[in-house]
């Protein structure tokens, strides 16, 4: 059988069933979309299995719209598709971030790696990776994701503000903050996509720290006569809740 015909054939079943389905499974509803039996979505997946059985899938693969004549199937990307409602590709690509974020990984480098550093930013995650950026870029994976976690653990707590950016403006509590106002970030380093992939994985919870629940830190070189509790250092940082 060949590839073409084994790929009309499994987008040929899903129409059956009345629900064809997109990357990770996210359902689209083939009514409201007006998909006919000629213009079908399907997973590219599905499709990268007919080229190669033993090929596992990937965490960026891309929503494919597949339209199928008689024998012939051109696969189109999704983002160039007019048919597909903004909702519809909007949730499509919060499922294929949720797979991503259940994705198991052997070390926080790697874990690192399958993130999606190319999304566009919510102002709370441009805040928590500036944070990282500003305060940790110098530092391991680890010292990154531990100052992450701390801004987190702010919001957490009902001793400050209750969401991310409030929490990174807050008077006098990270030095990087200039009146009110984070420095220019060149978004073009590796450094920056770093700190961008551990907010990520901070926000996301994929990764424990290894100062878990920590709400204050200085730098090694300073010595502020803190009662507070003392948790460990990673890096140049200190921690303590």
């Amino acid at each position: 059988m060949t590839i073409i015909s084994k790929a009309l054939i499994v987008a040929a079943t899903f129409l059956a069933a009345g629900t064809v389905y997109s990357e990770s499974g996210f359902a689209l509803n083939t009514e409201s979309n007006n998909i006919g039996t000629s213009d079908i979505f399907i997973d590219a997946a599905l499709i990268n299995e007919t080229r190669n059985e033993s090929s596992q899938k990937t965490p960026d693969r891309k929503i494919i719209f597949v339209k199928g004549t008689g024998d012939f199937v051109q696969e189109i990307p999704a983002q160039e598709n007019p048919e597909i409602g903004t909702a519809e590709f909007e949730a499509a690509q919060q499922a294929a971030q949720e797979e991503r974020n259940n994705q198991t990984a052997s070390s926080l480098g790697e874990l690192v790696s399958l993130q999606d550093t190319n999304t566009e930013l919510s102002e709370d995650m441009r805040c928590l990776a500036g944070t990282v950026y500003f305060e940790s870029k110098g530092e391991s994976l680890e010292g990154q994701l531990a100052v992450a976690k701390v801004v987190l653990a702010r919001v957490e707590s009902s001793r400050f503000p209750n969401n991310i950016c409030d929490v990174v403006y807050q008077r006098r509590q990270f030095s990087f903050v200039r009146n009110g106002r984070m420095p220019k970030i060149s978004k073009g380093r590796k450094t920056w996509r770093n700190a961008v992939a551990i907010a990520q994985i901070a926000v996301n919870d994929q990764w424990e720290s290894e100062v878990e629940g920590a709400l204050f830190f200085h730098a090694t070189y300073v010595s502020p006569k803190w009662k507070r509790k003392r948790i460990g250092r990673v890096d140049k940082h200190i921690f303590y809740r």
